[in-house]
C-alpha cells in the first residue's frame, strides 16, 4: 500500500523474500506481463520465420539507456546479419525470470543484484558484458554528507530493497566499514516507487541520500539541486569495472550454444557503434523510443560514459569482476556460499562465439 509520498510500505522481512526473487531489468523500467502467458508461450522464440536461420527470438524491452546494445542490434540491422528475427517484448520481472527458465528469452541485461537470485536457484549465468557503472548516490545542494562514514545513521532512498542502487550503496558503505545488515545495519533505506518523489524526499529533509539510476542524478546535478557524494562509474573500488552484465538463458545455452553465439555477435557489433557512434546512437534511441531520456546531449553524454566498447581479453575482465562482485557481497552477508570462487565460476559462462 502507497502512502502520499510514493513510500512503498514494506517491512524489514522483505529483504529476505526480494532477494530470493529475480528482479530482472534492474536496468530500466517494464510494464507487466503475467507468468502465465510466458509459460504458455515457452518455446516461442525461434520459431520459423523465412529467411532467418534462427526464426523469431524475443527480447525483453527496456526503457532504461542500459539495454541499449539490444535496441542498436535491432534497428542496424546486426540481429539480422547472424539470422535472427528479433522481436522485443514487454515483460515484468516475474515474466522475465521465468522466460530465461524455459529460454523463451534467451538474454537480458542486469547486473550484480542478480547474483543471490542465482544462488536462490534462477536458470540463468552471465555471459557477456554491456557497459561500466550507471548508479549514483546524490545528497542535497550543500549538505555536510560527503563520504560514507557520514551516512552512519542517515536514510538512503532507493527504488527498491534489493534492487541495484540498494546493493551497490551497500557495497560502498559496507567497504567504509558501516554495518549494512538488512535489519540492524548503521543506514535505513526507504523504497520509493517513483524516482520522482525520491528526489523530493531528498529536498524535503524526508531522506538524507537518494540512491538512483541515471540519468536523474546527472539531470539534478546539472540543475544544481544535488551534490553527487558516489559514482559507481568513477568511484576508485568500483571505476572500470562492469556493473551491467548480459546474462543468458541456460537452456539456450545447453540446448542452442550456436543460436546464443549468433545474439553475442549481433550485441557486440551494437556495443561497438554504440562506442564508435554515441551521438548518432542516442539520436536512434531517442527518437524510436526505445529510452524515457529525450535529451539527446545527455543521452549522448551518458552512452561515452558508460564505455560499450568491446574490450581486449574481455572474457578475463569478466571473470575477473563477477569474482570481485561475489566477494563484495559475500563480505556484506547478501550472499550464502561458502565457496566465492567456486560460485563465481558457476555464474559466468564463456559462451563461445
Amino acid at each position: 500500500m502507497l502512502s502520499k509520498h510514493g513510500i512503498i510500505a514494506k517491512g524489514t522481512a522483505i529483504f529476505g523474500v526480494l532477494i530470493a526473487v529475480l528482479a530482472f531489468d534492474a536496468c530500466g523500467v517494464t510494464t507487466s506481463n503475467s507468468a502465465a502467458d510466458a509459460k504458455a508461450e515457452a518455446g516461442a522464440n525461434s520459431v520459423a520465420t523465412e529467411g532467418y536461420k534462427y526464426g523469431t527470438v524475443e527480447f525483453p524491452k527496456s526503457s532504461s539507456l542500459c539495454s541499449s546494445p539490444i535496441a542498436i542490434a535491432l534497428e542496424k540491422g546486426f540481429f539480422k546479419e547472424e539470422g535472427i528475427d528479433a522481436k522485443l517484448v514487454t515483460a515484468d520481472a516475474e515474466t522475465r525470470k521465468v522466460g530465461l527458465d524455459t529460454g523463451r528469452f534467451p538474454v537480458t541485461n542486469g547486473d550484480f543484484q542478480f547474483f543471490p537470485s542465482i544462488e536462490k536457484g534462477v536458470k540463468t549465468s552471465v555471459v557477456g558484458a554491456l557497459h561500466k557503472g550507471c548508479i549514483k548516490i546524490a545528497v542535497k545542494k550543500g549538505s555536510n554528507i560527503k563520504t560514507a562514514a557520514d551516512l552512519k545513521g542517515k536514510t538512503i532512498g532507493v527504488d527498491e530493497i534489493g534492487g541495484t542502487p540498494y546493493m551497490a550503496a551497500n557495497l560502498w558503505l559496507g567497504d567504509a566499514g558501516l554495518n549494512v545488515d538488512p535489519k540492524n545495519g548503521d543506514v535505513k533505506y526507504l523504497p520509493y516507487d517513483d524516482a520522482s518523489l525520491e528526489f523530493e524526499a531528498l529536498q524535503k529533509g524526508q531522506i538524507d541520500a537518494a540512491a538512483l539510476w541515471d540519468p536523474l542524478p546527472t539531470i539534478q546535478e546539472q540543475k544544481g539541486t544535488v551534490d553527487i557524494v558516489f559514482d559507481l562509474g568513477s568511484d576508485p573500488k568500483f571505476a572500470k569495472r562492469f556493473c551491467c552484465f548480459l546474462y543468458g538463458s541456460n537452456k539456450i545455452i545447453e540446448e542452442k550454444p550456436d543460436e546464443m553465439a549468433a545474439i553475442l555477435r549481433a550485441l557486440d557489433k551494437a556495443r561497438d557503434y554504440i562506442a564508435q557512434n554515441p551521438e548518432d546512437a542516442a539520436k536512434i534511441i531517442a527518437e524510436k523510443n526505445y529510452s524515457s531520456i529525450t535529451d539527446q546531449e545527455l543521452a549522448t553524454k551518458l552512452l561515452k560514459d558508460y564505455d560499450y566498447s568491446v574490450q581486449t581479453d574481455e572474457n578475463k575482465i569478466i571473470e575477473d569482476d563477477v569474482n570481485y562482485f561475489v566477494d563484495g557481497l559475500k563480505k556484506i552477508g547478501f550472499l550464502e556460499t561458502g565457496d566465492t570462487a567456486g560460485f563465481a565460476k558457476q555464474i559466468y559462462k564463456d559462451v563461445e562465439h
